[in-house]
């Protein structure tokens, strides 16, 4: 058996190493943009100042895409600039970084952390957002959503997907995130709700980290055996819809020359130890839907109630 799952992982990672340049060729990384506005850490009392800059921010790399003749990255830059969008950062180089807040940061009692998995650029950032959004409205107005795309994801079909390698550059922009919410809000109450390939970068992240939750949905693996070995305070949590395809994928790790594909131990079973919550029959890319028994899960959780 072992070695049948090894034959599927090594076969998957063939197939991504040829249709990723196909479907690649032309991505999103390769639309310039203007270097991202500087700005310190994130600060509760200039939280205004911080989002307006952001704001022109948005706008230059809107022109500077128009210019370059994409359309469909500047009419997306166009729409994150709307006045009642707040960014805490943007960096529009190289597929594109966004870190969005939905909600009254200022007031947060509670801060859900969203970190997205793979095929997560400006390009499908909607999708993205709905999803925040839904989060939003389902947890009412103590609570502040925190979409952070903080990091180049890898695309579905590509190598990246099946190694930890962009996610050990992410996690350690996600922990110094962490800290600054710490620092700007100390009694709110963190949790991160990590998606299929975040849920890696969330346990790169794990280490040591201020959070009181770590929500692992449709994930493929973290990288590692078992829960303990993220060596973390926060209450682990791991759910999958039923209809969510992430479940057909080997739960094993490979060595190869330079690398190890796989993900290791799947987060829902009893090995792993996680807590698991109810996801319904959702598919992949539906956790967050309203409505869902998978939203209305982690919403509990992260009001800081049983799920």
């Amino acid at each position: 058996m072992a070695s049948r799952l090894r034959r599927a992982l090594l076969a998957a990672l063939v197939t991504a190493s040829v249709v990723a340049p196909l479907v690649g060729a032309a991505g999103p990384s390769e639309v310039p943009a203007p270097a991202p506005v500087a700005l310190g850490p994130v600060r509760v009392a200039g939280l205004e100042h911080r989002y307006a800059a952001n704001r022109e921010g948005i706008r230059a790399a809107e022109v500077m895409a128009a210019r370059h003749g994409d359309r469909k990255r500047a009419r997306a830059l166009w729409k994150m600039r709307e006045a009642s969008r707040h960014f805490l950062s943007f960096d529009g180089r190289n597929g594109g970084r966004a870190v969005e807040v939905y909600g009254d940061l200022k007031r947060a009692t509670h801060i859900a952390v969203l970190v997205p998995g793979s095929d997560t650029n400006l390009e499908t950032y909607g999708r993205f957002r709905d999803g925040a959004l839904a989060l939003s409205r389902q947890l009412g107005r103590s609570t502040a959503v925190i979409g952070w795309l903080g990091y180049k994801t890898p695309g579905t079909v590509a190598p990246e997907a099946l190694t930890t390698g962009r996610a050990a550059g992410a996690a350690p922009r996600l922990a110094a995130f962490v800290r600054e919410l710490n620092a700007a809000t100390p009694r709110a109450r963190i949790s991160l709700l990590c998606h299929s390939y975040g849920s890696v970068v969330c346990g790169r992240a794990a280490r040591g980290l201020n959070a009181a939750d770590i929500v692992l949905y449709g994930s493929p693996g973290t990288g590692y055996e078992d829960a303990r070995q993220l060596h973390t305070r926060a209450t682990v949590w791991a759910g999958r819809g039923g209809n969510d395809w992430i479940g057909g994928v080997p739960h094993v790790r490979v060595p190869l020359p330079g690398t190890t594909i796989g993900f290791g131990t799947d987060p829902v079973s009893r090995r792993f130890g996680a807590r698991i919550f109810d996801a319904g029959d959702v598919g992949h890319s539906d956790y967050l839907k309203p409505g869902s028994v998978a939203l209305a899960s982690m919403g509990r959780i992260v009001e800081g109630r049983d799920a």
